[in-house]
């Protein structure tokens, strides 16, 4: 039950985006999917519409951290919060793969 990688758009081509570099990035197909056209999610703890993580110009360290056994993801800011939900990050079959990788010790990735 591999997860499949694809290149996604940080803006995506629906809201403006184009396909420079600099707006593309490495993403699981999944997450990709659930993100679509987004650019903004609410984050749950404030109720505010927030911009979405971007990878290429925010550090994922500050925004998320992994939870307690290590296989969900939790947002820390309003953007780490708001980006969980949005991409559905810790959906059945990422945590599913997460604890396999644990187990082999492919995970959490190391700094």
């Amino acid at each position: 039950m591999p997860i499949p990688f694809e290149i996604e758009h940080i803006l995506p081509k629906a809201a403006g985006g184009a396909d420079d570099e600099e707006n593309l990035w490495l993403s699981c197909g999944v997450c990709n999917n659930f993100k679509h056209a987004k650019t903004h999610a609410v984050d749950p703890q404030n109720n505010s519409k927030i911009r979405l993580f971007n990878p290429r110009k925010q550090s994922w360290n500050e925004h998320f951290e992994f939870g307690f056994d290590k296989s969900e993801i939790v947002g820390k800011t309003a953007c780490g919060r708001a980006t969980v939900i949005a991409l559905k990050l810790n959906n059945q079959r990422a945590v599913k793969m997460r604890k396999l990788w644990i187990s082999v010790g492919w995970f959490p990735p190391q700094d």
